[in-house]
C-alpha cells in the first residue's frame, strides 16, 4: 500500500533556520557525558552555560532542540559521544531553559528499533516540566489508523512533535540540607499515612484557596497541624513523579488523578505546583518537605517505575521509546515489536538493562540526597525483581539497592506483586523491605463481616505475620498492615457497599476489583436507618481498633478516620473531584468526630507502649526466667488456647501482651518494661461472656478501649478482678490494661 505524500519519509531532515541552527551548534562545546541531564555550571572557558548529556545507546545522532518563550526551536547537534551518552555543554544557557531531544537512527519496528527525529523526547533526567501533554496523533511515532491493522505500529510518522510536547526545563539548586533534620522514625513506631497531594489539600480550611492542591498546601501549617494531632508519623504520598493522561481517559473528558503513569522520574508533577512550572516546582517540593520534616514527619513517595506512560507499540512516543526502545523496554523474546507486560498497563521497564536500571537508581538516589525523601512504597515492585520472566529476589535491582549506600539507608516499602505469572510475591522480599501485606487485609475484612470459619488466620495477622516474615532476619515491621488503601473502598464505603459502584468512571462498572470482601450491613449505601448507620459507624471502630493494636506498621488511608466516602467507587483513579477529594466537613460532624477522636487516641496509646508495637516477633515464651509469656492466647473461658481451639468454629480471640520485659531498650541498654494489655476481638453479633484470665497473668483489669462505645473516654478508674466474667458486647474490640492489687 502506497504511503500519503505528507506521510513520507524525506530524503533529508529539513532544518528550520539553517543560518541560525548552524551558529547554534558551532557554539556546542564538548562538555561531559555525565552527569545525565542538564546542568548549570561554569564551562571551561569560564562563562556560565549548561552541560546536556542523554544516554541513547544504539542511536545514530542525537540534537539538542531549545525553546524560547513564543515556542521558537533551534537546534544544537550533539557531536560528542562517550559510552553511549551524547553530550554538549552550550555557553549562556541558564536555569529556566526549555529543551528537549531529537535523536536519529534506524526505523525498524521488527527489531525494536523506534528512533524518529520527527519526535520531540522529553529529557528522562529532566528535573522540571513545562507544559502539559498533548495526545494529538503527531506524539505517535507510527502512522496511527493505518489501513492494515496488521502493521498498524510500523510505518513511521514523520509529522514534528514539538508544538505537542511539554519541554524539559534546566533547574539550578544548590541546596545542601545542612538545616533540614530529617526525623528518621524507626520502623517499629511509624504510623502511616496515605495521602493523595492535591485531594488531600483540595478543600482543607485554613489553607489559602491559591495554595489548596498543592505542595505548597500540604506544606501549609494548616495541613502539618492535622497530621500531627492525629499523631502519624510519615505521609505516604501518591505518585508526585511527572506523569501523563492515557488516550482512553482524554476520550472520555477525564484525566489520571492518582497519578500512576510516569513519564518524568526527577521531575515533581507540574500541576501540583502552586509557584509555576519553570523550575519553581522544585523549590516548592522541597520547602513541603522541610516543614514537614520540622514537624517530625517524615515523607514516603510512591514510585511506580514498572511501566511508563508510553503503554504498549500502539502508545505514543514521548521519551524512553525514542531514545533506545530495546536499552529501556521488556521486548518479548521472539517478537521485538512487541513489548513484555507484566503490569498491565503496555510495557515494563527492564531493570535487568543497565541503563533502565541505572535510571531508577539515579533517580531515588537524587529524591533522597537532593529532594529530601525518607523512602519510597515500588508500585507492582514485583516487575522490577524479575529476571526473563521469572521473579528473582537475587534480581539486579534488589542487589543494587541492598549495596546501596543512600538507598540501603531508607525506608522501602514493596507492593510484592505484579499481574505476571508468578508475580504474587507477599513474604518473599529480602531483609530491609517491608511489604503491603494484603493477607493482613482480606483477613481482618473477613473477620469482622463474619465470614471466617475459625481465627488461625487472624491470629497470625495481629502477632505480626511471623508465618510470612520472620524468614531471613526480617522483623514484625515487615509487615505493613492496612485495611484499606487508595485502591479500592474507603473505610466507610467497606461497610456501606456490598458491591462496586464505578459507573462514573465511564466504563460500565467493568474496572475496579470485584473480591472487596464488604458488608453492607443491611443496606445498599447510604440509607437514613438510624440503626444501620450505628452499626457501620461501630464496625468503623473496630477496623480502626483491629488496625492500630495489631503488630506490624499501621497505614491509614486519608480520611478514613472521619468517614470519607467515594460514594462506593473502588477505582476512582480518574475522579479529579468531589469523589477524589476529601471532604474536611465530615470531620465537624456529630456523627463522625468521634471515629476521629477514637484514631488519635489510638495512635497516641501505641506511641506510649511500646509492647503496642514490637520490634521482634513473639515466643511464646518469658522473656526471662519466671516471667511470663510475651505473649499468651485465651478462649472465652478464660484458659489458653490448645490446638484444637485454633480449629474449632468461632469469631472471639483474645491475646494477652505481657509488658514484663520488652526487647526494647532504654538508653543505658537496660530492658524496657511496658504495662500489660489483654486484646479481645468478638465478631459476632451477640454478646459473650468472657472470663477474665486469672492469676499469674493478672490480679485485675480496667478498660482502656471499648468500640461498643460511640464516645470514647479516658480510663474511668473502674476494674475488675481476674477470673471474673464479663459481658463483651456484640460486634466489639476491649483493650483492657492489666492493673495491680490497688487497680492503679
Amino acid at each position: 500500500m502506497a504511503v500519503p505524500a505528507e506521510l513520507r519519509l524525506p530524503q533529508e531532515e529539513p532544518d528550520p533556520d539553517a543560518g541560525e541552527a548552524r551558529a547554534a551548534r558551532e557554539r556546542v562545546l564538548p562538555g561531559s557525558w555525565q552527569p545525565l541531564g542538564a546542568r548549570f555550571h561554569q564551562g571551561p572557558d569560564g562563562r556560565p552555560g549548561t552541560n546536556f548529556a542523554v544516554w541513547a545507546g544504539g542511536a545514530e545522532g542525537v540534537e539538542l532542540c531549545l525553546f524560547d518563550d513564543e515556542g521558537q526551536e533551534s537546534r544544537h547537534t550533539l557531536r560528542e559521544q562517550s559510552f553511549q551518552v551524547w553530550h554538549g555543554h552550550v555557553p549562556e544557557i541558564r536555569p529556566g531553559q526549555r529543551y528537549g531531544f531529537r535523536v536519529h537512527g534506524r526505523w525498524d519496528p521488527w527489531t525494536g528499533a523506534r528512533w524518529n527525529p520527527a519526535k520531540l523526547l522529553l529529557d528522562p533526567y529532566a528535573r522540571a516540566v513545562d507544559g502539559p501533554f498533548v495526545l494529538h496523533d503527531a506524539v505517535y511515532g507510527h502512522v496511527r489508523n493505518w489501513p492494515e491493522a496488521d502493521v498498524a505500529d510500523t510505518v513511521r510518522d514523520n509529522r514534528d512533535s514539538a508544538r505537542y510536547m511539554p519541554k524539559a526545563v534546566v533547574v539550578h539548586d544548590t541546596d545542601d540540607w545542612l538545616d533540614d533534620r530529617r526525623p528518621k522514625t524507626p520502623w517499629a513506631d511509624t504510623v502511616l499515612y496515605e495521602l493523595h497531594v492535591k485531594g488531600f489539600t483540595r478543600n482543607l480550611p485554613d489553607v489559602p484557596p491559591e495554595l489548596r492542591g498543592t505542595y505548597a498546601g500540604l506544606g501549609h501549617p494548616a495541613a502539618i497541624g492535622y497530621l500531627t494531632r492525629l499523631g502519624v508519623t510519615a505521609v505516604e504520598l501518591l505518585p508526585v513523579h511527572q506523569f501523563a493522561d492515557e488516550e482512553h481517559l482524554r476520550r472520555r473528558g477525564m484525566g489520571n488523578y492518582w497519578g500512576y503513569n510516569s513519564i518524568g522520574y526527577f521531575a515533581p508533577h507540574g500541576a501540583y505546583a502552586a509557584g509555576g512550572t519553570r523550575g519553581e516546582q522544585v523549590g516548592e517540593f522541597k520547602r513541603m518537605v522541610r516543614a514537614l520534616h520540622a514537624a517530625g514527619i517524615e515523607v514516603i513517595l510512591d514510585v511506580v517505575y514498572n511501566h511508563t506512560a508510553e503503554g504498549g507499540e500502539a502508545g505514543p512516543t514521548w521519551s524512553f521509546r525514542g531514545l533506545d526502545n530495546a536499552g529501556y523496554y521488556r521486548l518479548q523474546p521472539h517478537n521485538r515489536r512487541a513489548y513484555t507486560d507484566f503490569t498491565g498497563c503496555g510495557n515494563s521497564l527492564d531493570a535487568t538493562q543497565p541503563q533502565a536500571l541505572r535510571l531508577i537508581t539515579d533517580s531515588l538516589r537524587y529524591w533522597v540526597t537532593e529532594m529530601g525523601v525518607d523512602g519510597f512504597r515500588f508500585d507492582l515492585a514485583a516487575t522490577l525483581a524479575r529476571t526473563g520472566f521469572d521473579v528473582d529476589m537475587h534480581a539486579p535491582f534488589l542487589s543494587t539497592v541492598f549495596q546501596d549506600p543512600v538507598l540501603s539507608r531508607v525506608k522501602l516499602i514493596a507492593e510484592p506483586w505484579d499481574v505476571g505469572l508468578g508475580g504474587y510475591q507477599v513474604g518473599n522480599f529480602p531483609p530491609l523491605w517491608t511489604e503491603w501485606n494484603d493477607r493482613y487485609r482480606d483477613t481482618v475484612r473477613d473477620f469482622w463481616r463474619g465470614a471466617r470459619p475459625d481465627v488461625r488466620e487472624l491470629g497470625y495477622r495481629l502477632a505480626g505475620s511471623s508465618d510470612l516474615y520472620q524468614r531471613g532476619g526480617r522483623r514484625p515491621f515487615a509487615s505493613v498492615n492496612y485495611v484499606t488503601a487508595h485502591d479500592g473502598f474507603t473505610l466507610r464505603d467497606l461497610v456501606s457497599y456490598n458491591g462496586k459502584h464505578n459507573e462514573e468512571n465511564g466504563e460500565e462498572n467493568r474496572d475496579g476489583t470485584n473480591d472487596n470482601r464488604s458488608w453492607n450491613c443491611g443496606a445498599e449505601g447510604e440509607t437514613d436507618s438510624p440503626s444501620i448507620r450505628a452499626l457501620r459507624r461501630r464496625q468503623l471502630r473496630n477496623l480502626t481498633a483491629t488496625l492500630l493494636l495489631s503488630t506490624g506498621v499501621p497505614m491509614l488511608l486519608a480520611g478514613d478516620e472521619f468517614g470519607r466516602t467515594q460514594g462506593g467507587n473502588n477505582n476512582a483513579y480518574c475522579q479529579d473531584n468531589q469523589v477524589g477529594w476529601i471532604d474536611w466537613s465530615l470531620l465537624d460532624s456529630d456523627e463522625w468526630r468521634p471515629l476521629h477522636e477514637l484514631t488519635t487516641r489510638l495512635i497516641r496509646l501505641r506511641r506510649e507502649h511500646p509492647v503496642l508495637r514490637q520490634r521482634a516477633f513473639f515466643s511464646g515464651r518469658p522473656a526471662h526466667p519466671g516471667g511470663l509469656p510475651d505473649l499468651t492466647w485465651f478462649t472465652a473461658r478464660g484458659r489458653e488456647m490448645t490446638e484444637a481451639d485454633w480449629y474449632a468454629p468461632g469469631a472471639t480471640l483474645a491475646m494477652l501482651l505481657s509488658g514484663d520485659d520488652l526487647t526494647e531498650r532504654d538508653a543505658c541498654g537496660d530492658p524496657l518494661t511496658d504495662d500489660s494489655f489483654l486484646l479481645i476481638l468478638h465478631a459476632h453479633h451477640r454478646a459473650i461472656r468472657f472470663t477474665l484470665p486469672g492469676l499469674p497473668w493478672a490480679r485485675c483489669f480496667e478498660t482502656v478501649v471499648d468500640t461498643s462505645v460511640e464516645q470514647q473516654a479516658a480510663p474511668d478508674g473502674r476494674h475488675w478482678p481476674a477470673g471474673e466474667a464479663i459481658t463483651v458486647p456484640g460486634r466489639s474490640v476491649l483493650l483492657l490494661r492489666v492493673c495491680a492489687d490497688d487497680g492503679r
